[in-house]
């Protein structure tokens, strides 16, 4: 499984400042925010990198996670959990990690995202969101577990289920989910509407749940480290699932990070037909989903007439045509003198990463970077080179390094 292989970016950069947006026209036609399209005049080609496959032959890779000692766990969205040890320029061949939760492969449901505990080092303890349950009833959980290494081989142990959203969905849809931890040692996990129409759950269309507390699908969900509700989530004198909200409406978020500058959270977000977002998260927030959106359904009908509202927070960027984001990464490190501090967005449709300048709070350019595969996750790594991985049957972790 282990081949290492190199592609030399050679197209010129362009930094581009974005003007006000003409926006497309099977979209409103008003709003604050600024529209990046897939042209090279939004969107150029970046340079100065290469990529380098590390790792193929994984089937369906959808997180990853880096070990202090520079190992790297992967999940694989049909159940499987890897883990890779660092070797020469590049990693061993994956064994699998014993004793994981099952999940269900549902649609785009799965084992999903993998974070490591704050305090791993000393308790060895590693979080993961998957997909449970069957086509009739199934939700997003979360799950803790302890890793163990030793010459046995890798394995979890007292892995036990901690949060699971509610209510129960039918379908395949929109399970999110990322996993980020604030300072204050508190676990960020996002989590999708759970579906287009028909679908419905906790009886309503599930698309409409986002903008209901009394349930957490289409939400950002703040826990504990055991999954309990922390006493100051903006929503904590509710007796029911808005305890643990943290912002909603949402659609499906599948990018989130946290700026290591700042310590802002942001968050890339699935639109219909047009409309990825961009997003920075925060505590109470409603982000208007459906009811303000720049996308439209897939039968280009209309979803809502507004794109902005009173009361709801309008995206810092929105992509139409959509990248189908997925991974987000903040680059803080030293190889890439000119990125630091700069966002990496994961595309899978758009199969590339998109970098993202941001100038305060606005997103003022994009620039390209362009994959053969599917872009699932984007990630850092501790030697300050970005890491990629890409879905597909025979998915591939990639390293971006200068060229």
């Amino acid at each position: 499984m282990l081949r290492t292989t190199s592609t030399v970016a050679t197209l010129a950069i362009a930094a581009i400042t974005l003007p006000a947006c003409g926006q497309p026209a099977n979209l409103p036609t008003s709003g604050p925010s600024p529209i990046f399209s897939d042209s090279e005049t939004d969107a150029p080609p970046a340079t100065g990198y290469r990529t380098e496959t590390l790792l193929d032959g994984l089937n369906r890779p959808w997180g990853m996670a880096f070990l202090p000692d520079g190992a790297v766990i992967i999940t694989e969205r049909g159940g499987g959990v890897l883990l890779a040890k660092p070797q020469d320029e590049g990693f061993g061949e994956p064994v699998a990690i014993e004793g994981a939760p099952q999940s269900s492969s549902l649609g785009q449901g799965g084992m999903m995202d993998v974070s490591l505990h704050p305090d791993f080092e000393t308790n060895g303890v590693i979080y993961l969101t998957l997909a449970t349950g069957d086509r009739n009833a199934n939700r997003t959980v979360l799950s803790r577990m302890r890793l163990v290494r030793d010459d046995a081989g890798p394995r979890f142990e007292d892995v036990e289920e901690i949060f699971r959203v509610t209510p129960d969905k039918p379908g395949g849809q929109h399970f999110g989910s990322r996993l980020v931890w604030l300072p204050d040692g508190t676990l960020l996990m996002s989590v999708g509407d759970g579906g287009n129409p028909p679908t419905r759950a906790g009886g309503r269309l599930a698309r409409d749940n986002p903008q209901f507390l009394d349930n957490t699908w289409g939400k950002v969900v703040r826990v504990n480290d055991d999954g309990t509700a922390p006493d100051d989530n903006p929503f904590s004198d509710r007796e029911d699932a808005g305890r643990f909200v943290y912002s909603y409406g949402h659609r499906n978020i599948q990018g989130m990070d946290i700026d290591p500058a700042t310590g802002n959270v942001w968050a890339t977000e699935h639109g219909a037909l047009g409309g990825d977002e961009l997003n920075l998260i925060e505590p109470g927030n409603n982000y208007g989903w459906p009811k303000a959106t720049y996308s439209i359904h897939y039968n280009r009908q209309t979803i809502s007439e507004h794109v902005s509202l009173e009361g709801m927070v309008d995206p810092v960027c929105v992509w139409t045509p959509v990248l189908a984001a997925s991974g987000l990464a903040f680059y803080s490190g030293d190889k890439f003198e000119d990125w630091n501090g700069d966002l990496f967005a994961g595309g899978l449709i758009a199969r590339q990463v998109r970098r993202v300048n941001l100038e305060g709070m606005t997103a003022a350019s994009n620039e390209t970077i362009s994959l053969p595969q599917r872009v699932r996750d984007v990630r850092q790594g501790p030697d300050g080179f970005l890491y990629v991985l890409a879905d597909q049957r025979a998915g591939e972790l990639v390293r971006i390094v200068p060229e």
